[in-house]
């Protein structure tokens, strides 16, 4: 980490731990001409690695002084260097079928998933190295704390896996909690469709503003209880013992016959 120093506003933590480093690329398994896409490549602790199993390799970065030294310390025949924010690159201008990599800033980790559910159809996979915490709500089931708005809107988008746990160790500096490396990889056919994605998310994000709260409360503003029974979810529940396809359903009927019809 020689002449670079960490920056907080960035989130900043590089993992260091070769033994880890590989188990991460060997669960990538990049082919030569795979579209492979790193999201803070940061000190290259990842780049290298993926440069040795893959012709081209593009990379976002969003600090101009890591991203100027990377492009000193690789060729730009392989490297193609994107410096700018992840959270508003365009990733569909790199082309489908993407593979995306990246250790994430835990400040910005959520936002850069949601972000990637907006590219979903030109994805094949991501592997994302993230606060272990947040992992957990990803690939949460109903019923269980970590459950929430996280795990129902990437499960709606990806089948996510959690592959790994990674110490605090395995960083400099050391973040204060453990990290994981998750797998999404897009659904071709969805579990469930939803006529109104943008209505789903706002239910979804309702009634989780509003967890300790009844569905029939929580969702007050969108169905009455006997509608909550009809479409066989029980409104005495709380949002989080609520299935994707519970939500999807509710969406629909709410779709189907206007917001305002009761």
């Amino acid at each position: 980490m020689i002449g670079h120093q960490p920056r907080r506003r960035f989130g900043q933590n590089f993992l260091v731990d070769a033994g880890y480093i590989a188990q991460i690329i060997a669960a990538v398994a990049p082919n030569p001409d795979d579209i492979v896409v790193e999201i803070g490549p940061g000190l290259g602790a990842l780049t290298a690695p993926l440069l040795g199993l893959v012709r081209v390799l593009h990379a976002v970065e969003i600090d101009r002084d890591l991203a100027a030294r990377l492009s000193v310390q690789y060729p730009g025949d392989r490297l193609l260097l994107h410096q700018g924010d992840a959270l508003t690159f365009d990733f569909e201008t790199l082309g489908t079928n993407l593979r995306v990599v990246g250790n994430l800033p835990y400040n910005i980790s959520s936002p850069v998933l949601f972000r990637m559910a907006e590219f979903a159809g030109s994805l094949r996979d991501c592997h994302f190295m993230l606060q272990k915490e947040v992992v957990e709500r990803m690939v949460a089931a109903p019923g269980s704390k970590s459950y929430g708005r996280l795990s129902i809107m990437l499960q709606y988008r990806f089948h996510a896996e959690s592959l790994l746990t990674v110490p605090a160790g395995a960083f400099r500096p050391a973040p204060k909690v453990e990290s994981a490396l998750v797998r999404l990889t897009p659904h071709r056919v969805p579990p469930s469709s939803a006529a109104d994605e943008r209505l789903l998310r706002e239910m979804v994000a309702r009634a989780f503003s509003q967890r300790r709260k009844t569905v029939r409360n929580a969702l007050a503003d969108f169905a009455t209880a006997e509608q909550l029974w009809s479409l066989g979810i029980d409104p005495r529940l709380r949002p989080e013992n609520l299935a994707l396809d519970q939500f999807v359903r509710l969406a629909n009927a709410v779709t189907a016959r206007g917001r305002s019809g009761r």
